[in-house]
């Protein structure tokens, strides 16, 4: 559906891998859908010096590629989508360079939405530097993370953009919370009855999230081993999905309604004790091994990382929510780089039955779970028991597939492509507000502190595998186990 919203979308970074493999990709399917005003521009700004045909042939050659070709790219209408483009070239640094960024948006009417898809050094003077010319009056500032080092880098960051641009005008992007399952999460809780009497400390024995990669640091060596998982995944992104899968329902959709319920969540988190880390919380770092197949090196030998580096590949965590709803109830939460497969997922198990007549495997943890799979391909899946075919009451686990594809024919919508769309429409409620950024920052910072003062190093494991054996043993002392099989 053509969106009415008319906007000058200006993205800093133009020619940066973001805007390259997701940023523009994902405005294309947008503007390939309909769904963009047609009146609306991109403009993109380097420090490049390239005129405008120069750009659009970058363009061609390094997005292109990115888009999805399923049902083909028609020549049409990736010409009006390159019509759409102008490119200024200036040195962000420089902040007198700006005027010319004025005078190249004088010329168009619409919302101006300016995406940040730099580095984090660059946010405040490129913020100062737009409100010097005038340009941050009546316009929307998205921010990438990370968004600072700690709680007090973070809030000098928040403080000096929230002097320029107000709350609700900046629009801090975690595209986790753009993914359809995640959103489909939220209509499986509240759209339905049926799980909401189960939701809770009564019904529930453990919850697991999950972000795991394949990958190593690949050429961001030099960044990863200054920021480490713990911040660059679980103080976002699996804080995020936590907030998202324990809140209480929001009385509407509306930003602050939802946005809400999540920092109650954050809030509520049981505080880590540093005397408690090494029992509730695991770090380690993969040494050399085989991923897929293929040999790949120690994160210690990868260009750009000290060979003594203590800094963290996998984090695995032991999380408590100190509320009526979930107290008691232990939540999982593990992400980790050159892991055996690339998964993110959701895994609520459900309680066993508290007497069976039909034999242990009705009594056994995770006979009923439900999985909720982000990635690689988008799922969720309900397991349940079911008597098998023949003779006796032998009974397996079986699941019920919520198959979206098969009711609703047309594709899903990419994460970035949802949150592009909701900056545009001026919708903040899958965009995370400051006081939620604190609560988590302030949440993790005594594991941190616990970990840079500590003299043991992470604990090894081979690349390709799960982790290293601490974290399977956590979750044992508690009776479970994490769910690798093949969804």
């Amino acid at each position: 559906m053509q969106s009415d919203s008319n906007f000058i979308f200006v993205l800093f970074g133009g020619t940066g891998d973001l805007s390259m493999r997701k940023i523009l990709p994902a405005l294309f399917e947008a503007h390939r859908a309909g769904m963009l005003n047609p009146a609306g521009k991109i403009v993109s700004v380097a420090r490049e010096a390239l005129e405008q045909g120069e750009y659009r042939a970058w363009v061609e050659s390094h997005v292109k590629p990115h888009v999805s070709t399923k049902d083909g790219v028609d020549d049409a209408v990736w010409r009006s989508f390159l019509d759409r483009f102008q490119y200024v070239g200036l040195d962000l640094g420089r902040a007198e360079d700006f005027v010319v960024l004025r005078d190249a948006l004088a010329r168009f009417d619409g919302t101006r939405v300016f995406y940040l898809a730099t580095s984090p050094k660059l946010f405040v003077p490129i913020c100062r530097a737009l409100a010097d010319v005038g340009l941050n009056q009546n316009a929307r500032i998205v921010l990438e993370k990370p968004l600072g080092y700690d709680l007090k880098s973070s809030n000098a960051i928040n403080d000096a953009v929230g002097e320029i641009f107000q709350e609700e005008q900046i629009y801090r992007i975690d595209h986790y919370l753009g993914k359809e399952p995640v959103q489909n999460l939220l209509a499986l809780r509240f759209g339905n009855v049926l799980f909401e009497p189960l939701w809770r400390r009564e019904w529930v024995e453990s919850i697991q999230i999950t972000i795991a990669e394949e990958l190593g640091v690949e050429a961001r060596g030099d960044f990863y081993d200054n920021t480490g998982a713990l911040r660059d995944m679980v103080q976002n992104h699996l804080l995020q999905l936590l907030s998202i899968v324990t809140m209480e329902p929001p009385h509407s959709m509306d930003s602050d309604s939802v946005r809400d319920e999540k920092l109650r969540v954050l809030r509520a988190l049981k505080p880590i004790d540093e005397r408690d880390i090494s029992r509730v919380a695991v770090r380690g770092q993969y040494h050399a091994g085989v991923v897929r197949g293929t040999s790949v090196p120690a994160y210690a030998t990868e260009p750009g990382v000290r060979p003594d580096s203590t800094t963290e590949t996998f984090v695995a965590l032991k999380v408590e929510i100190e509320n009526w709803r979930w107290a008691g109830v232990p939540f999982f939460l593990r992400t980790g780089k050159r892991l055996a497969d690339r998964v993110a997922e959701i895994v609520v198990n459900f309680r066993a039955v508290p007497h069976s007549a039909l034999g242990a495997n009705a009594l056994r943890a995770g006979a009923n779970r439900l999985v909720i799979r982000l990635q690689p391909n988008e799922s969720i899946r309900l397991y349940c028991l079911a008597k098998q075919p023949g003779e006796g009451m032998n009974l397996a686990s079986v699941h019920l597939d919520l198959a979206f594809d098969q009711f609703f024919k047309e594709g899903q919508m990419e994460a970035y492509q949802r949150l592009l769309l909701d900056v545009i429409h001026g919708r903040l409620a899958l965009f995370v507000r400051r006081d939620e950024q604190e609560a988590a920052w302030r949440w993790v910072e005594p594991i941190l502190n616990a970990w840079a003062s500590a003299t043991n190093k992470p604990k090894p494991y081979a690349a390709g595998t799960w982790g290293p054996a601490a974290s399977s043993a956590m979750l044992a002392q508690a009776g479970t186990c994490w769910l690798e099989e093949e969804n």
